[in-house]
């Protein structure tokens, strides 16, 4: 079996099928259903997704996250001692507000053994012929979605206190998925980008906390985090400006953040948002060190159905090829296509054809996936 990492990927957030979102509502809302039928049918449903990536050629394959309802807030409420508080008013994106839940951390944080993510890596495992990969938020969420009067715990005042709570609390999730058979852990921290917006970086200035002191405090977490992995577990993560129902929340290059993540995360697989002018240039890729890491970025759209052409991901790569070696380089999606339960403004075979796209432009750059 080939092993990762691989030319063509995704970030691993797929549309839910009509089932699943059906279920979600009649257990959630009316109690119509129990866990074991919605589980039941969140079953069949990753079963079919994972069909359909191998069948277009991928050979990385997720669960779609059809257990979840946001990207990042499941994982984090599933944490000891951190919880989610639903409030009045939500996120703002660009038009629309994300649903009203924040992240609350009123206790010592760990890493429960029994977190549930664990089980959903392993059904995928079981069940895949390719290799099983789960993405999960990274470190940085715990800190960046966390308003400061939200955290109780006298200790975590200390700012270092608190980031070095969340690096070990890392640390313990990359051990239990590493037991658990993952070999492909995808850990997301988009609020690298975040730190790269003005609006953004005003905002924290505002309430007393420097950007670029976050950008190296966020690097240090996830390098503290994955540092220690075995040598045969591979560490992607995922940066973007927001996903929310084909919206965004953040716009600005990666300049600023650029030489923390490409040389002080430790990180192997990096995969950026580039299907717009909000991502800025490619001249960051300037700072990826030779070697072995590699850059996936994100030419292909999830906010919209129409196909990118081929000849227009060719011409982005030969752009590309200027500031970093093509061999370091490979194509996925700029995001996933859910990054929460509502999904983006395009259809399931939208989705299928931008992962056919995917897999078509790795073999004419690079003759194989």
């Amino acid at each position: 079996m080939n092993k990762p990492p691989f030319r063509a990927d995704h970030v691993g957030s797929l549309l839910r099928p009509a089932p699943v979102a059906l279920a979600r509502k009649q257990h959630l809302e009316s109690g119509a259903i129990d866990a074991a039928e919605l589980k039941a049918i969140e079953d069949q449903a990753i079963l079919d997704l994972i069909k359909m990536q191998e069948s277009v050629g991928l050979k990385a394959v997720t669960d779609g996250e059809q257990r979840r309802s946001f990207w990042h807030y499941d994982f984090m409420g599933m944490l000891n001692g951190l919880d989610l508080v639903e409030r009045n008013d939500g996120v703002q994106f660009a038009g629309v507000k994300l649903r009203p839940i924040f992240p609350t951390i009123n206790g010592p944080l760990s890493f429960p053994d029994d977190h549930p993510m664990l089980d959903h890596f392993k059904f995928v495992a079981a069940n895949t012929s390719v290799t099983p990969k789960i993405s999960i938020p990274g470190p940085s969420c715990c800190h960046f979605r966390t308003a400061p009067e939200d955290i109780a715990p006298a200790e975590y005042k200390d700012p270092d206190a608190l980031f070095s709570a969340i690096a070990d609390t890392y640390k313990q999730a990359v051990k239990a998925f590493y037991a658990a058979g993952c070999r492909y852990l995808q850990m997301d921290d988009i609020f690298f980008a975040y730190l790269c917006d003005p609006k953004h970086r005003e905002e924290k200035k505002s309430h007393g906390q420097d950007p670029d002191y976050l950008i190296d405090r966020y690097a240090w977490m996830m390098n503290e985090a994955i540092k220690d992995r075995p040598d045969d577990m591979l560490i992607g993560m995922h940066m973007c400006r927001g996903n929310f129902r084909s919206t965004h929340a953040a716009e600005g290059a990666y300049d600023p953040a650029a030489d923390a993540v490409f040389n002080k995360t430790g990180v192997d697989i990096f995969f950026m948002e580039y299907d717009t002018e909000r991502a800025g240039g490619l001249e960051p890729l300037k700072l990826l060190s030779k070697g072995k890491q590699r850059v996936m970025p994100g030419f292909v759209t999830t906010k919209r159905g129409q196909l990118e052409s081929t000849d227009s991901l060719l011409r982005k790569y030969d752009e590309a090829a200027k500031y970093a070696d093509i061999d370091q380089l490979g194509i996925a999606p700029q995001c996933g296509f859910a990054s929460t339960e509502e999904g983006n403004d395009l259809s399931a075979e939208d989705q299928k054809r931008k992962l056919q796209l995917i897999v078509s432009t790795a073999e004419k750059i690079w003759g194989s996936v």
